[in-house]
C-alpha cells in the first residue's frame, strides 16, 4: 500500500539549481573600454514560451528600441523525469537514524534515481551581452557541477546533486531589419541526478541475535546455535554496553 509522504525533493533540487545563475552580472562598456553600467540579469523560474510571449506583448505596446527596458533575462523550467537505471542499487538497502523513542529507529529503503531534464534560457538584445552571460557559466561545467543536498534531514542524509550541462543551443530571434531585433535567446540543457527516497518508517531495536547452523540444505540436521544479547538488555543509543554470547553445539 502507499503511504503519504513528501520530502521536498524536487522542489528542493530546482531552488539548489536557480540559485547557482542568481547572481550574474553584465558590463556595459563605451568606445574605449571603460565600464559605464553593470546590470545584475535577473532570474525566474517560467516556460520559455510565456516569456516570449511577454516580450511580444511589449514589442507590440513599445517601439523595437525599447526592447531594452526587459532585457536581458534568465528564466529555467523543468522539462522531464526519467528513470536511471544506471544507478540503481540493491532495494533491501535500508538508511537507519536514532529518533526521540527508546524502542524503535527510523529506517527508509535504497532510493529511486531519476534524471531531471531542466533548461536555462538567457534572453539578451545584443551578442556581447549572451557571450558575458555563458562566460561566467560554461567554466564551472566540465561537463558537471556537484552541489549538497540536505535529502533527508531526519536521517541525516545529504546527497550530492550532479547537475551536468548536455548541450547550448542559440536562436536569433528578429523581425525586419539588424536593427529592430526582437530577442537573442542562449539554451543551456542541463541534467539533475536525483535521489527519490520513499517513507520514512519506525523498526524495533535489535538487542538479540540468533544464528542456527545445519548440515544440510533440507535445515534438518542442526549442528551448532549462536546467540548474542546486548547487556543490559534494555540499553539504547549511546548508553555503555557488554555483549553475552553463548555457544550450543549439537
Amino acid at each position: 500500500m502507499l503511504q503519504k509522504f513528501y520530502h521536498s525533493t524536487i522542489r528542493k533540487s530546482i531552488v539548489a539549481f536557480g540559485n547557482l545563475f542568481n547572481n550574474i552580472y553584465l558590463d556595459r562598456r563605451d568606445a574605449n573600454g571603460n565600464v559605464i553600467q553593470t546590470i545584475k540579469v535577473p532570474l525566474s523560474y517560467a516556460p520559455r514560451q510565456k516569456f516570449l510571449a511577454r516580450i511580444d506583448a511589449i514589442s507590440d505596446s513599445l517601439t523595437r528600441s525599447d526592447i531594452q527596458v526587459i532585457l536581458p533575462r534568465m528564466a529555467f523550467e523543468m522539462l522531464s523525469i526519467e528513470y536511471d537505471p544506471s544507478r540503481r542499487v540493491s532495494l533491501v538497502q535500508q538508511n537507519r537514524a536514532v529518533n526521540n523513542t527508546n524502542t524503535t529507529v527510523n529506517n527508509q529503503y535504497a532510493p529511486s534515481p531519476y534524471n531531471v531534464q531542466v533548461a536555462l534560457y538567457a534572453y539578451v538584445k545584443n551578442q556581447d551581452d549572451g557571450l558575458q552571460i555563458l562566460e561566467q557559466i560554461l567554466p564551472y561545467f566540465n561537463p558537471d557541477f556537484n552541489l549538497s543536498l540536505n535529502a533527508i534531514p531526519q536521517l541525516g542524509i545529504k546527497n550530492d546533486l550532479p547537475i551536468l550541462l548536455t548541450d547550448i543551443s542559440y536562436q536569433d530571434d528578429y523581425e525586419g531589419d539588424f536593427e529592430q531585433r526582437r530577442a537573442i535567446i542562449w539554451t543551456l540543457n542541463f541534467t539533475l541526478k536525483l535521489n527519490f527516497y520513499g517513507p520514512i518508517n519506525r523498526q524495533g531495536i535489535i538487542r538479540s541475535v540468533n544464528v542456527n547452523t545445519f548440515s544440510n540444505p533440507e535445515l534438518s540436521n542442526q549442528i551448532s546455535s549462536y546467540n548474542v544479547t546486548v547487556d543490559p538488555t534494555g540499553a539504547n543509543q549511546g548508553n555503555v554496553i557488554n555483549f553475552v554470547e553463548t555457544f550450543e553445539d549439537f
